[in-house]
């Protein structure tokens, strides 16, 4: 993005709409497709010392659920909120209270700043850690591997027979305590 008249002063702000089209990501092992890419909504805004960058990124992403192994389909919006300075702080200049604390990026010296990691950054942070196909995902079995919200063979129920029958306390089980 270039940054033109329309932000050359402090307060000055400048809505910016698009269509970033990306086609997937990464977060860990898994692997996420944005079939149609992902839609900003940004207003940009000259804070004086640099620019800000807020607004919503939209997408609809597709993955692999993590307990059956099916596709998972979810939409996401994300609040960006990236802030571009004009000039790198010295060492000498105080950042604020927590220096930790602060994130920013440098305005280009082709006065152009690039929202890809501002949005990229904003997916990341509203992808699901565990991603499911439905909130009531059964699963894979155990026992044959078959995907448990399609057939149920009772494998399930079994093994959990099996662990309680070798349980050294299922003895207790016919305890009769009289008073």
């Amino acid at each position: 993005m270039i940054l033109d008249d329309r932000l050359a002063n402090a307060g000055d702000t400048l809505p910016l709409v698009g269509h970033m089209a990306d086609k997937g990501y990464e977060l860990g092992e898994h692997e996420f497709a944005l079939p149609q890419g992902l839609d900003y909504d940004l207003m940009l805004t000259n804070a004086g010392e640099g620019i800000l960058a807020t607004g919503i990124v939209r997408g609809h992403v597709v993955g692999t659920c993590d307990r059956c192994l099916e596709p998972a389909e979810f939409d996401m919006a994300a609040e960006v909120d990236e802030y571009y300075l004009f000039k790198a702080p010295s060492q000498t200049e105080s950042l604020g209270d927590d220096e930790d604390d602060v994130d920013f990026s440098l305005v280009g010296e082709d006065h152009t700043i690039d929202l890809t990691d501002a949005l990229t950054s904003a997916v990341l942070m509203e992808t699901p850690f565990v991603v499911l196909c439905r909130d009531d995902c059964k699963g894979l079995c155990p026992v044959c591997g078959e995907n448990l919200n399609l057939h149920d063979y009772g494998h399930a129920s079994q093994i959990e027979e099996e662990r309680l029958a070798s349980n050294p306390f299922a003895v207790l089980r016919n305890l009769k305590l009289d008073d």
